[in-house]
């Protein structure tokens, strides 16, 4: 692999935006090389990343992920061109799939064929990314005559968000990486396995988003952790994948406790041995050798999520703690 590494952070960072310049160029002092936005409830995908490009030019800056479905197909493909022309070479889009709670009951868009609907906006963003008038019939949508009026410099590199073999196969075959989430160090072979294979050779960017708390309060990480596992886990999607990966018997009892309705017995039933794998924490020192593990089994770039589980903890202290210079 003659990728580079690349230690990234998750964005947008706790307060308002409008306060964020300083510490974005501390992150690129201390060494990470990378931010990446989210789009699920809170700040949109784009906006932190345009403050970034004119702010911290050291910064690379990705969407991990923007949702497939929840903006049109010529609205999405003129948001990738704004952004990669105000950074060009430094920027890169993550599409996925999302939810469907976050796609159907959040944005009211029917969850329909998640994998036809990535591919399909792959597709048309290499398209419309070309520059050229896009006429085409897509198996989710049809384009009539679109031309982006913004060329960026420099294409930017499209990555899926993929869980199981054929949104990881999908990534390999016709995306520039994969980005990849909720899996532990020891899963990563699994799944670079599959985008490789499908890649036939060619390197792809492996993005993996790592929740982190670096905290020895074992016992307040454990239960905060819990909470967040379920909430995730319970969707279909993350269900399927820990499946795949050999959690089920782990995991089917919150699973049944879930569908029973009982929220506290589902979030109990979660073993320690789930958390530890899933959520990396101790101190500071233990969470970096975590991290590294990542990298070692084949991630070329990580977005660590900081997560507030410990009270006593501060989100930059533990921003520096987990730094590349930091050790």
């Amino acid at each position: 692999m003659t990728l580079p590494v690349r230690p990234g952070m998750t964005v947008p960072l706790p307060g308002p935006l409008h306060s964020h310049r300083d510490k974005l160029a501390e992150l690129a002092d201390l060494g990470y090389t990378d931010i990446w936005s989210a789009e699920a409830d809170g700040a949109d995908a784009f906006t932190p990343l345009a403050l970034a490009a004119a702010w911290e030019p050291r910064l690379r800056l990705g969407t991990a992920i923007v949702p497939a479905y929840t903006r049109s197909p010529a609205c999405l493909a003129q948001c990738v061109a704004t952004l990669a022309d105000a950074a060009p070479g430094r920027f890169a889009i993550g599409i996925g799939s999302s939810s469907n709670v976050i796609v159907e009951r959040w944005n009211a868009v029917p969850f329909v064929e998640p994998f036809k609907k990535v591919r399909d906006v792959v597709r048309f963003l290499r398209d419309a990314l070309s520059g050229e008038k896009v006429v085409a019939s897509y198996d989710t949508f049809e384009i009539q005559g679109f031309r982006l009026g913004i060329k960026p410099e420099q294409r930017p590199p499209i990555l899926i968000a993929a869980l199981r073999e054929g949104m990881l196969r999908l990534a390999g075959r016709e995306a520039d990486g994969v980005i990849i989430n909720w899996l532990a160090p020891e899963d990563v072979t699994t799944v670079t396995g599959v985008v490789a294979d499908a890649a036939g050779g060619e390197e792809r960017e492996i993005v993996a988003r790592i929740f982190v708390c670096p905290s020895e309060n074992t016992e307040a990480v454990r239960a905060g952790a819990r909470f967040a596992i379920a909430a995730y886990l319970n969707v279909p999607v993350y269900a399927e994948f820990h499946r795949w990966l050999g959690r089920g018997e782990q995991l089917q009892p919150m699973w049944d406790a879930w569908s029973a309705g009982d929220r506290k017995g589902a979030v109990a039933a979660i073993p320690d041995e789930v958390v530890d794998a899933l959520v990396v924490h101790g101190s500071a020192a233990a969470c970096r050798q975590r991290i590294q593990q990542y990298f070692d089994n084949g991630v070329t770039t990580s977005s660590l999520a900081i997560m507030p589980l410990d009270p006593e903890l501060s989100h930059w202290t533990a921003v520096r703690e987990l730094a590349p210079t930091a050790g």
